[in-house]
C-alpha cells in the first residue's frame, strides 16, 4: 500500500505541475494576443511592415528598370558602331587596289607604250576581281538569248525582236551576287 500511495502522490504532483505549466502558457498567450490585438499597436506595425515592403519593391523596380535602360543604350551604341565599321574589313582589302590605280595613273602620264598601260590595267582588274570573289561577290552569268528572269534581271527597255521574244537581247550592266543572294540586278534589254 505504501507503494500505491507513493505512486498516487507522484501522479498528483506530475498532474499539478502540468496544469500549472499549461495555465502559465495560456496566460502568456493571452497577454501576447492582447498585445498584438490592441488596435493601435497592430495597425502601426502592419502599416510599417507594408510600407517597408512597398519601399523594397519600388527600389527593386527602379534598379531593374535602370539596368534594362543601360542594357538598351549599350546595345544601341554597339549596333551603331557595328554598322559604322561593318565594311572596314572589305575596305581595308580594297585599299591596295586603290594604291595600284594611283600608281598606274602616275605611270601613264610618263609612259609612251600603250600596251604596257593595257597590261597594267588588266593586272589591276584581275586583282580586284579576285578580291571580290574572296569576299563572296560573283558576277551573274547573263548572256544574249537567256530567258528574262525578274529574280535576276532588270529590264531597262524592250525592243522588237521576234526571234528573242521574252529573252535577253543585250546586257547593259552586269549583275552581282553576294553569297548567292542578288546585290545588284543585271540591267538588260529584253526582246518582244
Amino acid at each position: 500500500m505504501d507503494l500505491e500511495r507513493k505512486n498516487a502522490s507522484v501522479e498528483e504532483e506530475v498532474t499539478d505541475t502540468a496544469s500549472a505549466t499549461a495555465s502559465e502558457g495560456n496566460e502568456g498567450e493571452e497577454s501576447s494576443s492582447e498585445a498584438t490585438s490592441s488596435p493601435d499597436d497592430g495597425d502601426e506595425s502592419t502599416a510599417s511592415s507594408q510600407s517597408e515592403e512597398q519601399t523594397d519593391w519600388q527600389d527593386r523596380y527602379l534598379r531593374l528598370y535602370a539596368e534594362f535602360d543601360n542594357y538598351r543604350k549599350r546595345t544601341m551604341r554597339e549596333r551603331v558602331e557595328l554598322i559604322r565599321t561593318a565594311s572596314r574589313d572589305s575596305i581595308e582589302k580594297i585599299l591596295p587596289i586603290l594604291d595600284d590605280f594611283s600608281r598606274a595613273e602616275a605611270a601613264s602620264l610618263e609612259l609612251q607604250d600603250a600596251q604596257a598601260l593595257k597590261e597594267g590595267q588588266h593586272l589591276i582588274h584581275t586583282k580586284f576581281k579576285q578580291l571580290m570573289e574572296t569576299q563572296g561577290v560573283k558576277v551573274m552569268a547573263v548572256e544574249t538569248g537567256d530567258v528574262f528572269d525578274v529574280d535576276f534581271h532588270e529590264a531597262i527597255t524592250r525592243i522588237p525582236s521576234p526571234e528573242l521574244s521574252g529573252k535577253v537581247v543585250d546586257v547593259v550592266e552586269s549583275g552581282y551576287l553576294l553569297n548567292d543572294a542578288v546585290i545588284r540586278y543585271a540591267k538588260v534589254v529584253v526582246g518582244e
